[in-house]
């Protein structure tokens, strides 16, 4: 029987030790009012201590005094799993100092695995991970030498190469939702998505855990049993919390409450204040040159993903050209629909026609629905493989990266050609490159692998790497260059550049 409670009664129920798995996508659908009354009840008598955290995404708000974070770097948690970690500062600086185990999965195989676990399964079995860096043939998901915990193994079936991928065993589940009504059934009108929030109730409850849930208002009146995300039989503990919104005012545009139609996307995108943009040189029209020229690659019809950081602008180029009403955008969190959020709001639709569970949305990239995404990059190599998680002395996580680029029937990675000061200017369709950034993003070696070239051509997949000034093609050769902008000099601005033939 679910029970209303304080802040401080929810985080009593936590025991040293326990794994707390979060139902958030970053910034989204995060209980702050939890992490919040875990990390005071932390600081106040010292437990409890050694948890461990799993999420599918990420978990922070780019913040280190803001969520799990807090409680994070004041020493409560001994590991981590997730398959986002560029949102958590604390988190990651813990991390690369050897100070907490870390580990990162594919988000939407970690996503699959909460739901496994319901299910009672021990391990969960997928092609996704093969011959990238989850591979234990080809690299770690560890962030670090203390974190030796075996999670992914490989398995061989009718000549078919599998990972294995072990379940997680929750004691805590941390969920945000909207309305609890009087049978402690939840709801999420308010929430923009639902993220994993059944299966983790359910594999929590399953462990003999407790579920806690955070909600904005209570109602005397019982849920439409369809508006029911989790229903009161797995909930123990609700605490209430008025009028929260974890990245600013609350926007109906983006739960769903109103509907937003292609004439308007603009104005909506433009509405969201509370955007975390790429940093850029003054004056650097780089990405929306990127974008610009990757979005002449979306044909009408097509089912598509698009990315957070430079793929942003593909959508943004879609709508100011009016063909956003000629595709389906859709969004690795559940949204079906609409346009994907920017910054901090990520993960979200503006104008969804539906937002499902993740686990679902995922279902349908691994089996090949997408027709076409649009997705950062790092660095690449001469075979057309990408680093989109790790760099020296730095980790952003692989997020969803790996799940989409599995199965989808053409890749377009968007990618500056080299970073850090580089400046480009698009004066009446002629590309100027007004300064070159000092750290190249093409080359021989790179320092991980997050999508292999070669599985995608044995897939006969189509991968183009659009740049600011060229566009690349993978072929059986390795990276071609197929297309080079007016106003670049092919020569001194391309191959006299890079450390490899194309």
């Amino acid at each position: 029987m679910f029970k209303i409670v304080a802040p401080r009664e929810a985080a009593d129920l936590i025991k040293d030790g326990d794994c707390i798995a979060v139902n958030a996508f970053l910034a989204l659908a995060n209980p702050e009012a939890l992490h919040d009354a875990l990390f005071e009840r932390f600081n106040e008598t010292g437990s409890p201590k050694e948890l461990r955290l799993f999420c599918a995404a990420g978990f922070g708000m780019w913040d280190e005094n803001r969520c799990a974070d807090r409680y994070i770097k004041a020493g409560a948690v001994r590991e981590i799993i997730a398959g986002h970690y560029n949102s958590m500062p604390a988190a990651i600086q813990m991390a690369l100092a050897g100070k907490i185990e870390a580990y990162c999965l594919p988000l939407g195989v970690l996503s699959h695995t909460i739901r496994a676990a319901a299910a009672g399964r021990d391990w969960h079995l997928s092609e996704v991970g093969v011959g990238i860096y989850a591979d234990p043939r080809v690299d770690t998901c560890a962030l670090n030498a203390v974190s030796q915990k075996e999670l992914v193994s490989v398995f061989e079936m009718e000549g078919k190469e599998y990972l294995t991928y072990r379940t997680p065993k929750i004691d805590i589940a941390f969920i945000k939702g909207t309305t609890v009504d009087p049978n402690g059934n939840i709801s999420f009108e308010k929430e923009y998505l639902t993220v994993d929030a059944l299966a983790i109730a359910q594999t929590t409850k399953r462990n003999g855990g407790k579920v806690i849930v955070q909600v904005e208002r209570v109602s005397h009146e019982f849920s439409r049993p369809r508006n029911v995300i989790v229903p009161g039989i797995l909930v123990d503990a609700v605490v209430v919390v008025e009028n929260t919104t974890e990245t600013g005012e609350y926007n109906p545009a983006l739960s769903g409450d109103i509907h937003v139609p292609a004439t308007h996307m603009d104005y909506f995108v433009n509405k969201l204040s509370t955007t975390k943009r790429r940093k850029t040189e003054p004056g650097d029209q780089t990405a929306g040159i990127i974008g610009e020229r990757a979005a002449k690659e979306l044909r009408s019809g097509q089912i598509v993903n698009i990315g957070i950081g430079i793929p942003e602008m593909v959508g943004i180029s879609a709508s100011k050209q009016g063909i956003l009403q000629d595709i389906h955008i859709t969004v690795e969190a559940g949204g079906v629909g609409g346009l994907p959020a920017p910054g901090v709001a990520f993960g979200a639709a503006i104008g969804a026609d539906m937002i499902c569970d993740m686990a679902t949305q995922f279902d349908f990239y691994d089996g090949g629905g997408l027709d076409i995404c649009f997705l950062g990059g790092l660095e690449a190599d001469a075979h057309g493989n990408v680093n989109a998680h790790k760099l020296p002395g730095g980790y952003a996580g692989i997020g969803g990266f790996a799940n989409i680029t599995h199965a989808t029937k053409t890749i377009v990675f968007c990618m500056s050609f080299n970073t850090k000061g580089l400046v480009a200017l698009n004066e009446n369709g002629s590309i100027r490159i007004v300064q070159e950034g000092s750290v190249s993003k093409f080359k021989k070696e790179i320092s991980a692998v997050s999508f292999s070239g070669q599985n995608a051509l044995k897939r006969g997949q189509r991968v183009l790497y659009v740049t600011e000034r060229c566009v690349f093609e993978l072929t059986e050769k390795g990276l071609a260059l197929k297309e080079v902008y007016p106003g670049i000099d092919e020569a001194r601005q391309i191959r006299g550049m890079i450390d490899f033939e194309c």
